[in-house]
């Protein structure tokens, strides 16, 4: 019986608070009711028999009520004070145990919810995470976690175990499978993505699509493009919980060597929450935790890929730069991975070191000289390359002894200055209008050498301008340098427009696609164009947020594998239209 019709039967029941030999007819019903008492009585005999309802509709509708309602209050100790846990641990064992029970009628949304409820419940309340545990949760929710259903319960399963292990009571009960649970997170954050995609983005017809998975998707809403939309969110957040999950062991120094497999790094520095799952730190986040370990500095020092990344963050718009500066400051500090990493790093960070706060860190740049030059008095200058010891006199330069001026410097020696500045810009921008783009570059570099270290915002111009000349003329190496320099000395951090778009498309010309797309959204919210975004900033985030899909990669390699398919068959690749053949040239009579 449904909602609506039992809604209005047995009403003398409901007054009373006798629950004897009386059933109510539906758990929406319970959930209605006013009286605690009669509430909580029917709560918890409708809670403890919930896993042998026999209607699946009604179970179905149920377990999705029971997760809006966690949701909505996940501090509510209401449910999980009355069963709600051994209720999900026995629907998740039934639906485990009989194959045939999971897949009649709407059953198969069972696992689902009831895996999604206890993560809800547990996201917030180490107290609900220890009766989880107590419930007996964790056992079938590994057990959904190796895959036993799909992609779809793995995603909300990896959520749950995530929040169990992040607190201290109940890590110890996710540790127990502690060698299995981290080679499926392992396994599951590298293949989630392409999974995802052949199993259910690359089909193109509704019909060859599972059903249940289209409607936990959407609920019943919208077409192909809608569930593509959030197919590539749940992709991301399956493979950013699967991180979460691992962040958990490497906190407590376990299982580092196991993290750090080569392979594994190397997967990890692609890893990126993307805008469908911006809040994430995704594979940042462990990052930073593993160089928080003399073990885990060690292994990500050796990996060129993780490197890369972490300098290529360091200097971009994103939320998470922040944390591409700690870890490569972590690795500096330590003498066994300073000289691994200082080489590479040490050009990425020259140019940061007049920041002057960034999220909740202040004095950033400050950080960043102290760290580069402690160990400058050493006389290892020597073993640098040319690159590295010009960078390192820059810093000693602009750091060190052109501050020892600033005091010093009074108004009109700073007034006599910019006037001389303003004059040599001026000749640098004439130049750069008649096509001399060297010259106006030399003249910026006088103009840079001369300009006093307070005057912030002539020398942001500066930087800005000159970073767009060495764009002009294919130097997309020193248009970032020029352009993070100027952003760096911007008020706040990141906020010159100029800059943002200049260096957008310098990161576009070294096809870094995901840095080119967040300066080029930074730079049209800074500049508000009052609702409307200008064609060419349109354009560049349009080609690079198709160029950032999550699936790209997975549907490359989709590509590739049916050429090859294609061609050892004997058939028309890709490329060319199925079913036409080449014409053969006809041979030219006066040859």
């Amino acid at each position: 019986m449904d909602h609506f019709s039992c809604k209005g039967t047995n009403k003398m029941a409901r007054r009373s608070h006798a629950v004897v030999g009386f059933t109510p007819c539906c758990f929406f019903c319970i959930m209605e009711e006013k009286d605690p008492c009669v509430r909580k009585a029917w709560l918890e005999l409708s809670l403890s028999d919930m896993h042998m309802t026999r209607d699946d509709t009604e179970l179905a509708l149920t377990l999705s009520f029971i997760w809006r309602f966690a949701m909505a209050d996940p501090e509510n100790p209401e449910l999980p004070s009355l069963g709600v846990f051994e209720c999900m641990a026995k629907l998740l064992k039934k639906s485990l145990e009989d194959a045939e029970w999971v897949m009649t009628g709407q059953n198969v949304y069972v696992p689902y919810y009831a895996a999604h409820i206890i993560g809800s419940y547990t996201m917030k309340k180490p107290d609900f995470a220890v009766k989880a545990v107590e419930s007996g949760v964790i056992a079938p929710l590994v057990e959904l976690m190796r895959g036993k259903m799909s992609w779809v319960e793995q995603r909300v399963v990896v959520r749950a175990l995530g929040h169990l292990a992040s607190y201290e009571m109940t890590f110890e009960a996710v540790a127990a499978y502690e060698d299995e649970v981290m080679r499926l997170a392992m396994d599951i954050a590298t293949t989630c993505v392409h999974v995802v995609y052949a199993e259910f983005v690359s089909v193109q017809e509704r019909e060859g699509r599972v059903r249940y998975h289209c409607d936990l998707l959407t609920r019943g809403l919208g077409g192909l493009e809608m569930e593509d939309r959030k197919a590539e969110e749940w992709a991301s957040q399956l493979q950013c919980w699967s991180l979460h999950l691992l962040s958990c062991f490497a906190y407590k120094k376990m299982f580092i060597s196991l993290i750090c497999n080569k392979n594994f790094l190397k997967e990890l520095s692609q890893m990126w929450g993307g805008l469908v799952n911006h809040t994430s730190p995704a594979s940042i986040g462990l990052i930073r935790i593993l160089c928080y370990s003399k073990q885990g500095r060690g292994h990500v020092s050796n990996s060129r890929e993780i490197i890369l990344s972490l300098c290529n963050l360091s200097r971009s718009s994103d939320d998470w730069q922040y944390m591409g500066i700690d870890c490569l400051l972590l690795l500096l500090k330590d003498q066994e991975t300073r000289y691994k990493v200082l080489e590479t790093s040490l050009l990425y960070l020259v140019d940061l070191v007049e920041l002057k706060a960034l999220n909740d860190r202040t004095n950033l740049g400050d950080r960043i000289t102290r760290v580069l030059l402690m160990d400058n008095n050493k006389k290892k200058g020597c073993a640098y390359t040319y690159k590295a010891q010009k960078a390192l006199k820059e810093i000693w330069r602009i750091k060190v002894e052109r501050r020892k001026y600033i005091e010093g410097d009074n108004q009109e020696k700073l007034a006599e200055a910019s006037v001389v500045v303003n004059l040599i810009k001026q000749q640098a921008n004439q130049l750069l209008c008649v096509g001399d783009i060297d010259g106006a570059i030399k003249c910026y570099n006088e103009a840079i050498g001369l300009c006093p270290l307070k005057l912030l915002r002539k020398r942001m111009s500066l930087y800005s301008d000159r970073g767009e000349c060495y764009l002009l003329i294919g130097d997309a190496d020193a248009a970032i340098s020029d352009c993070t320099r100027a952003l760096c000395l911007s008020e706040p951090v990141n906020s010159h427009g100029k800059s943002l778009w200049t260096r957008s498309r310098a990161y576009d010309i070294k096809g870094l696609s995901r840095e080119s797309l967040m300066d080029c959204i930074m730079f049209v919210n800074v500049r508000s164009f009052c609702g409307k975004i200008p064609y060419h900033a349109a354009q560049m985030i349009s080609k690079q947020i198709e160029s950032t899909w999550l699936f790209e990669e997975a549907r490359e390699t989709r590509l590739r594998k049916m050429m090859v398919k294609d061609k050892n068959h004997g058939l028309s690749t890709i490329t060319e239209e199925p079913g036409k053949t080449k014409e053969m040239k006809k041979p030219d009579p006066l040859d």
